[in-house]
């Protein structure tokens, strides 16, 4: 069997960290003890040489791995067929479910899933492995620019659900501003929201509408439509805005739960403090007008189990209405 190989290029701001810091806090399916051992046997090479844990990473390092024969972790590898035709497939996933490859995540996919079942499959839009909802897969890699471009140039309306500790405000609140780098925070990935352009080189302007839905036991049930389509965009602005989601080890009420979970080191205070096991992000409906017929296609996905368990069973027939 194939060696499969996977190499990463080191950013401006990676550098001087450390290389068993950066694997851990990137990839965190292993722990930094689980990255340090495959270190030292040699798997983990920098520009092609074998290097040290404690190797500082400077821009433009080319850094790889051989993932080959390393025991995927597990992953909830649920998913349902929300809508099927002749050349695309919308789908709901879980939200402990990678969508495509990407470090040690190979077979325990979605995209791979799904290959078993429908053959050659291209992924058109991408959710964080924690996120759980619509995803749509293309059947040909015509329909997959196609729908790819709709996603680029704003033409899908997206609507997600997220659960976030504390009282939102009534009504709806649009929230104009830039997402950046966090400086105030231990992880270097993390990004923050400001409603004024911080003058770094990585901001990046964004814009998302949110909507009260519920309120129970200190907790709110917000929807959530994003105008622009930015990394975190959603979990960094309810973050900033003083409304974390539950179940976001990086965003949520103590990021430092990221370090200790990059580092399998959560302890119970932690995960009583998160609520959640995942981040309570659910991608709830999409919406959009097929290039060349003008159907208007709308999909929707049913609230994760923990979600609607937070908001009480009458739920599901309160978010009907809003159809």
């Amino acid at each position: 069997m194939p060696e499969r190989i996977i190499a990463t290029t080191a950013g401006p701001e990676l550098e001087g960290v450390r290389l068993d810091h950066f694997l851990s806090g990137r990839f965190t399916y292993q722990s930094r003890t689980g990255w340090q051992e495959l270190i030292r046997e040699g798997r983990i090479a920098v520009n092609g040489i074998r290097v040290r844990a404690s190797r500082r990473l400077h821009e433009g390092d080319v850094i790889t791995f051989n993932v080959q024969g390393i025991a995927e972790p597990e992953v909830d590898p649920t998913y349902t067929v929300v809508l099927e035709r002749p050349d695309f497939l919308v789908v709901s996933k879980s939200g402990c479910l990678p969508v495509h490859p990407s470090g040690c995540y190979f077979r325990n996919t979605l995209l791979m899933l799904m290959k078993e079942r429908y053959g050659e499959l291209f992924v058109v839009n991408r959710l964080d492995r924690e996120t759980s909802g619509l995803v749509v897969l293309a059947k040909t890699q015509e329909t997959a620019g196609t729908l790819s471009g709709l996603f680029a140039s704003r033409q899908v309306e997206k609507t997600y659900l997220a659960a976030v500790f504390g009282t939102f405000p009534a009504g709806t609140v649009v929230k104009n501003g830039w997402l950046s780098s966090d400086p105030d925070s231990p992880v270097r990935k993390k990004r923050r929201f400001t409603e004024t352009d911080p003058g770094t080189d990585d901001a990046e302007p964004c814009a998302t509408e949110f909507t009260c839905l519920k309120i129970r036991r200190g907790y709110s049930l917000v929807e959530c439509r994003p105008h622009t389509g930015r990394l975190h965009q959603i979990r960094a602005t309810l973050r900033s805005c003083g409304f974390p989601l539950l179940g976001d080890k990086l965003y949520g009420p103590d990021d430092t739960i990221f370090i200790r979970f990059s580092e399998d080191a959560m302890t119970d205070a932690d995960r009583a403090a998160l609520v959640l096991p995942t981040q309570a992000l659910h991608a709830w409906r999409l919406r959009f007008v097929l290039p060349g017929t003008g159907e208007d296609i709308r999909c929707e996905s049913a609230l994760p189990d923990a979600m609607r368990d937070l908001f009480g069973q009458d739920v599901a027939g309160f978010l009907a209405e809003r159809a």
